[in-house]
């Protein structure tokens, strides 16, 4: 018989605030609330409340593992987010409903770049592929893919300036065309690049309509464009900053002309600045509201700039003629040398003299990510900060204004943070309590105690450089060895620092076990040595009182010398054997009672980093840095079996407590290569591997009850697995990782050829062939088939009943039988209908030529019942431009496009009209509400006030024009 195992399966994931290789974004809701940050956390994406520091919302989609590398938010519908994906595929999420709306693939690598237009109806990405694709909202589909980069995309931004309606005098009718006219025009999009290059293009007409070098040291790693289009600044490597001037005046008169030269500029290098920091740059923020723009590196700060207003940059350059003119005054020159300078042309102003450094904001952690923080009510600027080292925080700048003298510095604070769900460091260890309720996790300087149930972090210790941790009995107090040698000893009920013990002469504590009876401890360190120590409670005196309270302490029982440094230690679960791993790659297995030498293991190639021994005392499984796991007796000390387990060093093993069988002989092992497998240690067999982690995983700890495991990796994650009731059989987790590698190398090959065509082209469509589009175009050739067997049964059948009017029905496919009976044509409708819109174009490039002509045949079908004529007329039109040669070349295909002419129009006639009725109607419908509707108690002169305001804020927030 075949011997079944259960499936582990994922059920939690906690301990991240931000992923680092993701931006973040700030998202204001409500007026009354404080605003929420919208940021990665590996595969998912986490919406945090930075005021109360709660998870408002976890968004995720079951089948996708790929990382989060950017989010963008609409500027239109605040609910929906852009999400890019490290696989090169981009999800629309609706934040109210937790749901990915849309699903995007076009991209061959990471997403590094994505941006909303001004109408929220378009979305542009950018890539590590050195494309930039522009998606159709509305349609679902990809418009084109822009190639000019050479290296991946490091931002881009659409300018879409508002029509200019030239010849003001004439009369409204005509204005009012030209600006419908100009409407039409679909803006313009600026991209940089790690090239070094910004480009700028036109796209109504798909092409690049200007190049320049933006930095001129290497890279250009940022861009940040100003809210009113006026210019950009981007950055790139030894802090250098290009500022660019945006004529976009000329860009939207450009829009209505053809004639345009060559010659016409719309960017224009305005000058350098240079930053605090030479570090390279990651982001350029400017403030959609005020004259400010953040700048930061992958350093502890954040610099905000400064745009000075047109009267304090007058002031700044008459002071600098003033001191000209004393300069010459006393060189004795006239003042004709000083005609250069003109005191009032704020355009000849040196680029300094316009952007001045604000403030510099010291951060907690090195900067991934910044975003302003628009809320309502605060006056003061905030900026929300995202950290590499798992932490938010919101900082609030004191503004211009707020400074009373000249010479004042502006001043900063920490508002808000969102820290304690997490560590800054990579956990390396765990301990599960004896009722599997309670988790703790050891890092460099934090140990956390977390409720596995609800996944809250109840305590947070400081602690040194925390290597191992284990809960003692009773599981009240943590013991936690470090990196400095030390035994520190934590009560969770307290969340006090019971004691500190110097173990191990300042040498690292590599590994701690607790007694199997409970009542002591052994740790072993790098001083050579293993140490017992001994639980004793101690009445120890309240200072000032004649009281005394108990209190834990550990004492030093028992030593046990060795030759070399002691990697990891474990006592069999019968308490009568303790075995020891050192340094150079031996198992030593010591009697527990005297410390003599029982066995010696030899075999592992490279230091053995983790073991343990099965319930029944009768395994021991040892993991190494050589990539191999070997399974030994311990009766002997003969080697059962030498497994190549992973790819990378293993950093973990575990036994199960109680399996299936009762036996105990299933572990786990965890690696650098950022998998978990599951063994059965009795067959030598690899049960299941289980995927997740995106960094090495660092610690495991499986539960007493061995239902559930919980995993640490450096992604900063904690990962629960559970095991399920549903079964697994051998050979069919062997047939399914051959699918998946054959399916991967699939569609890269697929990929490869259908891009080779397109590799030269400025412009090129926007597919990607996927394994989910391979299966739509295998269903739609299923069906065309399927249909086109029923037609030709059902022609035959109708021709034999001219002859005999009572022939009866044919027998029909099975399937459309099932399926109630219908049609072909509404089959093979259905069928184009369940295939989404953004894969439709990708699985007819599936099809063979052959499968044209009846594809055709139903589209003239489509066209003359009038049958979803939009979706009739994207396949055509597609399939005409893809087999346009062979269509052409085809006499039959002629035929049969002629009639299917005549069917789409007609059919589109039909829609014309009514649409045309049903937008009259409505407009009738307008009219009549607008004259029922009552206006005896509306506010005369609210909508004069109203312009009056709106016009003083739009003063007050206006930039200054650098051009």
């Amino acid at each position: 018989m075949v011997k079944s195992y259960l499936k582990f399966e994922p059920s939690k994931s906690f301990g991240v605030v931000a992923s680092s290789h993701s931006n973040l974004v700030w998202s204001s809701k409500g007026k009354s609330g404080a605003g929420q940050a919208v940021v990665a956390s590996n595969e998912e994406v986490l919406v945090w409340d930075i005021k109360k520091g709660e998870l408002l919302g976890r968004w995720r989609e079951e089948n996708c593992r790929a990382k989060v590398t950017a989010i963008a938010q609409s500027r239109i519908d605040p609910d929906v987010f852009a999400v890019g994906y490290e696989d090169g595929s981009i999800r629309l999420w609706d934040s109210k409903i937790a749901t990915a709306l849309v699903s995007f693939n076009g991209h061959k690598s990471a997403i590094t770049i994505l941006a909303f237009d001004k109408s929220g109806v378009r979305l542009a990405s950018g890539a590590r592929d050195t494309d930039v694709i522009v998606w159709d909202l509305v349609a679902e589909v990809g418009q084109f893919k822009l190639r000019g980069h050479k290296d991946q995309i490091t931002g881009l931004h659409f300018v879409e300036p508002d029509p200019i309606v030239e010849g003001g005098e004439e009369e409204d009718g005509e204005q009012a065309l030209m600006a419908l006219d100009s409407e039409g025009t679909e803006g313009f999009l600026l991209t940089v690049g790690k090239d070094a290059l910004i480009k700028l293009w036109d796209l109504s007409s798909r092409h690049c309509i200007e190049t320049h070098v933006a930095q001129t040291n290497g890279e250009c790693w940022a861009l940040g464009v100003s809210p009113d289009f006026s210019g950009c600044v981007t950055a790139g490597n030894d802090g250098e900053m290009t500022v660019w001037a945006l004529d976009i005046a000329a860009l939207a008169s450009s829009a209505q002309r053809v004639d345009l030269t060559q010659t016409v500029n719309f960017l224009h290098d305005r000058g350098t600045l240079h930053r605090h920091s030479k570090e390279r740059a990651v982001e350029v923020m400017f403030h959609p509201r005020h004259d400010y723009f953040a700048v930061h590196g992958v350093e502890k700060s954040v610099e905000v700039w400064r745009i000075r207003t047109e009267s304090e940059i007058k002031k700044g350059l008459a002071r600098k003629k003033r001191r000209r003119r004393e300069k010459l005054a006393k060189e004795k020159k006239t003042d004709d040398d000083l005609d250069m300078d003109d005191a009032d042309d704020i355009t000849k102003a040196d680029i300094s003299d316009v952007f001045v450094q604000h403030v510099i904001v010291r951060t907690s952690g090195k900067v991934r990510s910044v975003d302003w923080a628009t809320g309502h009510g605060s006056k003061d600027l905030q900026l929300l900060v995202g950290a590499t080292n798992n932490l938010l925080e919101l900082y609030t700048v004191a503004g211009k204004e707020k400074l009373k003298a000249k010479g004042d510095v502006p001043d900063y604070s920490k508002a808000l943070a969102v820290e304690l769900p997490g560590h800054r460091t990579d956990i390396r260890s765990l301990s599960i309590s004896s009722d599997d309720k309670m988790l703790a996790s050891a890092a460099n300087g934090s140990l956390k105690i977390w409720n596995i149930r609800t996944q809250t972090c109840i305590r947070t210790f400081e602690c040194g450089y925390a290597l191992c941790c284990a809960f003692l009995p009773g599981d009240k107090v943590v013991v936690v060895g470090t990196k400095e040698g030390e035994l520190q000893l934590y009560d969770v009920a307290s969340a006090a620092l019971l004691e500190t013990v110097s173990a191990h002469d300042g040498h690292a504590i590599w590994s701690l076990q607790v007694h199997p009876d409970g009542k002591s401890v052994v740790s072993g360190g790098a001083d050579k040595t293993a140490k017992f120590w001994d639980f004793k409670i101690v009445q120890e005196p309240v200072l000032g009182t004649t009281r005394s309270t108990p209190k834990l302490k550990l004492v030093q029982s028992r030593i046990l010398k060795v030759t070399d440094d002691i990697l990891s230690l474990r006592f069999s679960p019968d308490a009568k054997l303790l075995a020891v791993a050192l340094l150079d790659s031996t198992v030593k297995v010591f009697f527990v009672d005297s410390l003599k030498l029982y066995l010696n293991l030899y075999g592992h190639k490279l230091p053995v980093l983790s073991m343990d021994i099965s319930y029944d005392s009768k395994l021991i499984v040892t993991s190494s840095a050589d990539k191999n796991i070997r399974i030994w007796g311990l009766d002997f000390g003969d080697c059962h079996k030498a497994l190549f387990g992973h790819q990378d060093s293993i950093l973990q093993v575990a036994f199960i407590p109680h399996n299936s069988d009762g036996t105990g002989h299933h572990f786990f092992s965890a690696s650098k290569d950022r998998t978990i497998k599951y063994w059965d240690a009795d067959k030598f067999e690899q049960i299941q591997r289980i995927d997740g982690h995106h960094g090495e995983i660092w610690a495991l700890a499986v539960s007493h009850t061995g239902t559930f495991l919980v995993s640490a990796s450096h992604d900063k994650s904690i990962r629960v697995w559970e095991e399920t009731d549903e079964q697994i059989f051998l050979e069919e987790e062997r047939e399914k990782e051959l699918e998946e590698l054959y399916e991967s190398t699939l569609t890269t090959s697929l990929e490869a050829d259908a891009d080779a065509q397109d590799q030269d082209r400025e412009v090129a469509a926007a597919s990607k062939q996927t394994v989910e589009t391979l299966m739509a175009g295998e269903r739609i050739a299923e069906a065309l088939e399927l249909g086109m067997a029923d037609l030709a049964v059902l022609d035959a059948w109708h021709a034999a009943r001219r002859t005999n009017p009572h022939m009866a029905p044919p027998q029909r496919n099975p399937i459309l039988v099932a399926l109630g009976g219908p049609s072909a044509e509404t089959y093979v409708l259905n069928t184009l209908q369940r295939v989404k819109a953004a894969a439709l174009h990708d699985a007819l490039l599936v099809l063979p030529f052959a499968s044209v002509p009846p594809l055709f045949t139903f589209l003239d079908r489509f066209a003359r019942r009038a049958m979803n004529v939009p979706l009739t007329c994207r396949i055509l039109f597609f399939m005409l431009k893809t087999h346009h040669r062979q269509i052409v070349a085809s006499r039959t295909m002629r035929a049969m496009l002629e009639g299917l002419r005549a069917s789409l129009r007609a059919a589109l006639r039909r829609q014309k009209d009514e649409m045309g009725y049903n937008i009259a109607a409505l407009r009738v419908v307008g009219m009549q509400i607008r004259e029922r509707s009552v206006r005896e108690y509306v506010d005369e002169h609210w909508e004069e006030g109203e312009r009056e305001r709106e016009g003083r804020a739009i003063k007050k927030r206006a930039f200054a024009n650098v051009s």
